[in-house]
């Protein structure tokens, strides 16, 4: 064979090697390989959440399972854990969590400033975190409601309702920052309105129903004058509003935020008192939640690690048009 042939046939060769090479990338077998490689990254996700006693804290939990498994089937584990606002025991739960090297962490961090030391510690061990519904300092991404927006939405009902003039007090909750940015929107609301007049807003139900009761009865007594309560969860202006009925407080009205169903089921019913509640989507911040750290534990950076979520407002003229948390 020729000098010349052999080139030719060298070169043929070289040829076909390359159209094989590129007709394996351009497959669809090769894009699902590529696809399967990347997502088999994610092996545990811990959650830890405040209440899983508190319905909005049980819908983010199911999302977040719910969403996992349909991407992945049941090949990924999900621990789902309750830190009951309690510091030490996210502390605990998101130490547990490095111990059994978790991908991914997602939660709602009880205090947003002590975790940090605990997330860093999380993420030496090549570990995801990201925060849902509360800010936590070090969060590799975060999601929550627009909490200030809520308060805003919330306050500018009840001023509103009083043509201008009047008494409110504030049922505070959690030292968390849905809380104090909640309770920041309503007040500069409430800022814009020289005869309305704030009489209370230490007065913390707890983020529960029975505190919610116990905080009305507190304020009831301290101030009879009392025209509007703005309560940080629905579950603390349940109890509030439970409470105003039994004293035949039925003047008086109250807003809140969430849009739980025990909301949907008050204004459904006309409830006197509890008039309208921000409603917050507890699935769509889970699910957003969980798409930002399958990118993140893949290597790929979000565009934007804050997402903010914007409320509706919720009451009994517009309730038979909510979707509800699902």
């Amino acid at each position: 064979m020729s000098l010349t042939q052999n080139v030719n046939t060298y070169f043929m060769r070289l040829l076909c090697l390359f159209l094989l090479l590129t007709m394996i990338a351009l497959s669809p077998f090769a894009s699902v390989s590529a696809d399967n490689d990347q997502t088999s990254e994610l092996r545990a996700v811990g959650v830890s959440v405040s209440d899983l006693g508190n319905p909005f804290f049980v819908r983010i939990a199911e999302t977040i399972r719910e969403k996992i498994r349909d991407r992945f089937g049941t090949s990924v584990k999900v621990t789902i854990r309750s830190n009951a606002y309690d510091e030490t025991r996210l502390e605990s739960q998101l130490e547990a969590f490095i111990e059994q090297q978790m991908d991914l962490v997602i939660l709602v961090a009880s205090d947003p400033n002590a975790i940090e030391p605990t997330i860093r510690q999380a993420q030496r061990a090549g570990i995801k975190v990201v925060a849902v519904d509360v800010n936590a300092i070090g969060a590799d991404a975060t999601v929550t409601t627009d909490n200030v927006q809520a308060g805003e939405v919330a306050c500018q009902f009840l001023a509103d309702r009083l043509e201008g003039q009047g008494n409110i007090a504030i049922i505070n909750g959690p030292p968390v920052s849905s809380v104090i940015e909640r309770v920041a929107g309503c007040k500069a609301v409430l800022n814009n309105y020289q005869d309305i007049y704030l009489l209370s807003d230490t007065i913390s139900g707890g983020g529960s129903v029975e505190g919610g009761m116990e905080a009305m009865a507190l304020l009831m007594e301290s101030h009879p004058e009392l025209d509007a309560v703005f309560a940080i969860n629905d579950p603390t202006a349940s109890g509030a509003a439970a409470m105003a009925q039994q004293s035949g407080r039925t003047d008086m009205v109250i807003a809140s935020v969430d849009g739980a169903p025990m909301a949907v089921e008050a204004f459904q019913s006309n409830n006197p008192v509890w008039a309208a509640s921000a409603a917050q989507f507890p699935a769509v911040m889970a699910a957003t939640a969980v798409d930002l750290g399958i990118d993140l534990v893949n290597g790929i950076q979000p565009p934007q690690t804050k997402i903010l979520i914007p409320t509706q407002l919720l009451r009994d003229n517009n309730v038979h048009l909510y979707h509800g948390w699902n």
